[in-house]
């Protein structure tokens, strides 16, 4: 498979909140890896997940997300910010 990142990503397992609807909806996450521009997470499903929300991890860092890709249960992100 062909490598479209354009940072070298690294391996994570960290916590992570998704946030949307003006914080009224979350979701819990995984981590599963992350670079400079984006981030692979892992839910339990992804069928309620928006294209764009707010991911917060578990060491208090932020990022405005828009979704990339999606399987039934990962979701690649591209942050915004």
């Amino acid at each position: 498979m062909e490598e479209r990142r354009k940072a070298t990503r690294s391996r994570a397992l960290k916590a992570g909140r998704v946030v949307s609807n003006n914080g009224y909806s979350t979701h819990n996450c995984i981590v599963r890896n992350i670079t400079a521009q984006g981030a692979k997470l892992v839910f339990e499903t992804t069928i309620d997940i928006p294209d764009q929300f707010q991911l917060r991890l578990e060491d208090g860092v932020q990022h405005a997300c828009t979704v990339r890709w999606r399987t039934m249960k990962d979701i690649g992100v591209s942050f915004d910010s």
